[in-house]
């Protein structure tokens, strides 16, 4: 956590040199592609059925990005790109921590807010695949709880899994600026009659070129 607060804080730092370049990254009136790399944090947490780890965990967020722009006439986006995101859920010492290779497909909406701050309402489905991950919480012997059990997240996870995201982007120049919800739709629960979604709250910060 210490090490994805560092990291983030040097970006906010960063932020005034990248705001005294020209626009480049994405214009209302302009550029038909743009390319961006992005940086933030997940508030993760898992719903479903009796799930017992129901808290939420943070996570990384770290991508590329590229997009095109869809019309001569209006504002129109589609962005996609490769995302490492980690998500999971979190209950006290009891946590899932999940690794994603994530591609979503977002469609964004320009509008000049001033001269210098476009805003960018999106929405999209993404698609993930489990790449890594642990589970560990205290497991039942016998009718005794037993001391913490850490096992691999393929032990009760699906590596697949997708869903819808929304929310609204900011740019200042270069620098961009992102808050947005992504709601699970696969059910990525690997175990007998159950079922459960994975859920984030992502904020993201990032540059466009």
């Amino acid at each position: 956590m210490k090490k994805i607060l560092t990291t983030i804080l040097a970006v906010l730092l960063a932020g005034p040199s990248f705001a005294q370049l020209n626009s480049g990254g994405f214009s209302v009136d302009g550029n038909s592609i743009y390319y961006g790399v992005r940086l933030g944090a997940n508030f993760a947490s898992i719903g479903g059925d009796d799930f017992r780890v129901d808290g939420m965990k943070v996570g990384l967020n770290l991508a590329g990005v590229i997009g095109l722009r869809l019309s001569d006439t209006t504002p129109l986006f589609l962005e996609s790109g490769l995302y490492y995101t980690e998500r999971g859920a979190k209950d006290g010492k009891d946590k899932v921590g999940l690794t994603y290779l994530e591609i979503p497909l977002l469609i964004k909406y320009g509008v000049q807010a001033t001269d210098d701050i476009a805003l960018l309402p999106f929405i999209g489905p993404y698609f993930s695949y489990g790449i890594a991950g642990k589970t560990k919480y205290k497991y039942v012997e016998e009718g005794i709880e037993v001391n913490y059990n850490e096992r691999s997240y393929k032990d009760f996870f699906n590596h697949s899994d997708m869903g819808i995201k929304l929310g609204c982007g900011a740019e200042y120049n270069k620098l961009y600026l992102e808050l947005g919800y992504q709601f699970g739709l696969a059910n990525i629960a690997d175990f007998d009659d159950a079922s459960c979604h994975g859920n984030a709250l992502f904020l993201n910060f990032g540059v466009n070129f």
